[in-house]
């Protein structure tokens, strides 16, 4: 399965699917932000990331420009990878706290990392076509790893590409429950729950603050008892 798995991830590294989206991450990747001067730019699709016989897996948006784009791990390298590898580890999912670079020792446990769409999209805004072009991406991933019980998605991209992917697998749900944080429900065999985004945007704000997200990572733990 590993091996399959793994086979699955380099496919996605060398898609070039979306030409928006491979000029934007390459663009970046070239340009880079002035505090990242050092850094070689990952600047390609970013695989999924974590525990191959996980029962939990987290459907992130998109790999952030200077985030994913550039470390080359799924909410790795920016803010948003702090509040989610912070949470993971609290509930035992993360040996680690912090996630800020792909070889970094960071290991996840009973949890699987991926997003909507691979490529980081300008305005972090992929286009629904874009979404589609990753779908298939992410119908494999799910074909690959049976013992998923759980799908916590982040944002309500992610929630909405959650369904429609369920729903081309045969997994319908009527009618479609509405994204909210900590909105739960039950889709085949998966048990799916809602939460805002942890993005800068959301954070800063206080719509999404620490606790709420503690949250809906303590609400799976006690799923998986």
């Amino acid at each position: 399965m590993a091996r399959t798995l793994r086979g699955l991830q380099k496919r996605i590294e060398g898609c070039r699917t979306c030409p928006r989206l491979v000029e934007w991450r390459e663009r970046v990747a070239r340009e880079k932000r002035a505090s990242y001067q050092g850094d070689t730019y990952w600047g390609k699709a970013v695989p999924s990331f974590g525990d191959p016989a996980a029962r939990v897996l987290i459907v992130g948006l998109a790999p952030a420009a200077h985030g994913a784009n550039r470390t080359g791990r799924m909410f790795t390298g920016d803010r948003s990878g702090d509040w989610l590898y912070r949470a993971l580890h609290k509930e035992g999912f993360a040996n680690q706290a912090e996630s800020v670079w792909r070889d970094d020792g960071l290991v996840l446990h009973d949890c699987w990392v991926t997003a909507m769409v691979h490529c980081a999209p300008p305005d972090n805004k992929p286009l629904p076509a874009e979404r589609d072009a990753c779908q298939p991406y992410f119908l494999e991933e799910l074909s690959l790893m049976p013992a998923i019980e759980v799908i916590i998605c982040l944002g309500s991209f992610g929630w909405t590409g959650v369904l429609k992917t369920l729903a081309a697998q045969g997994q319908l749900i009527k009618p479609r429950p509405a994204f909210g944080h900590g909105v739960e429900a039950k889709v085949g065999p998966y048990q799916l729950i809602g939460s805002y985004h942890p993005s800068q945007q959301n954070t800063f704000t206080k719509r999404l603050t620490e606790p709420m997200f503690d949250a809906v990572f303590q609400r799976v733990g006690e799923w998986l008892v």
